[in-house]
């Protein structure tokens, strides 16, 4: 299949390597040339614009960083709208608004377009290891088609419902994943504060009802002091500013998320927003400590 990606960074990358290497043919386009080196040897073509990319390919998948982003390259001045043929399916892999999923696939099927929305979970280290959550919003025949390439990618793929409900679903895995990592956080400064072995705190809990993947995962990475992103700070708080918007939009009380939200504005604001997400603990040890 002729396939195009668009978005070649710490996620887009190894997914695109993975339809690749399941033997699909790819049309690729970057703003920066460095970001298609990994793809010399898979017989990957470059083009010089999104919608040269429309034009060769038949499904085209983007992960990049936010919803305007997403409108550029697929509106823009030589975006793929412009070189689109007839049935060409877009699948956006970004966590965005879910509004502005709705919104992107509304214009996008008055010139006959498709759209998918299906952000993922699971990181870098789920990217690589084709392991990542799939959660997807659109027409189920357009999901039948696109699934294949999906499960080539991720080992949970799940058709939530209509456009934008893709969105909703990652919305509702960033609340709990990042009040997941402050409560960890949070946890692991208040036993080391009390001069306890943070380590068996943890072994403890984890056998018990306070375990949780991100106790496990995340948690041993707090212990290990391993901040090397896998998840940057920066994501995290975009896609809890998305959650608010939503919140505020809809009349929502979501106060932990809310209190989370604040968290990451702080962890980027204090010079962290390229750290992984768990810098929650660097943040929560500096307010605690005394000058």
């Amino acid at each position: 299949m002729q396939i195009g990606f668009i978005g070649l960074g710490l996620m887009g990358r190894p997914l695109a390597l993975h339809l690749a290497k399941a033997g699909h043919t790819l049309h690729l386009w970057a703003r920066r040339p460095a970001a298609l080196e990994p793809f010399a040897d898979t017989g990957a073509h470059a083009h010089v614009s999104a919608a040269q990319v429309a034009q060769h390919a038949e499904i085209v998948f983007t992960m990049v960083a936010d919803a305007p982003d997403v409108r550029e390259v697929c509106f823009g001045e030589n975006g793929l709208a412009a070189g689109a043929n007839p049935g060409l399916v877009i699948v956006d892999m970004s966590t965005i608004n879910p509004n502005a999923a709705r919104e992107i696939g509304a214009a996008l099927a008055t010139k006959g377009i498709d759209f998918l929305d299906a952000p993922v979970s699971g990181g870098e280290i789920g990217a690589l290891n084709a392991s990542l959550t799939i959660m997807v919003g659109g027409k189920p025949e357009v999901f039948a088609q696109v699934q294949p390439l999906f499960e080539k990618m991720g080992k949970s793929v799940t058709l939530i419902g209509a456009i934008g409900a893709g969105q909703v679903a990652k919305a509702c895995n960033q609340i709990l994943t990042g009040v997941g990592v402050l409560a960890v956080a949070e946890a692991f400064n208040f036993a080391a504060k009390n001069d306890v072995d943070v380590a068996k705190v943890r072994a403890a809990l984890l056998g018990g009802f306070a375990y949780s993947r991100i106790l496990e995962n995340h948690g041993q990475r707090m212990l290990d002091r391993n901040f090397k992103p896998g998840f940057k700070a920066w994501m995290h708080q975009k896609d809890l500013r998305i959650v608010m918007e939503e919140a505020h939009r809809l009349g929502l009380m979501l106060p932990a998320a809310a209190a989370t939200a604040q968290l990451f504005n702080a962890i980027v604001g204090s010079g962290m927003a390229e750290e992984d997400s768990i810098a929650a603990l660097k943040l929560l040890e500096k307010l605690s400590s005394p000058e």
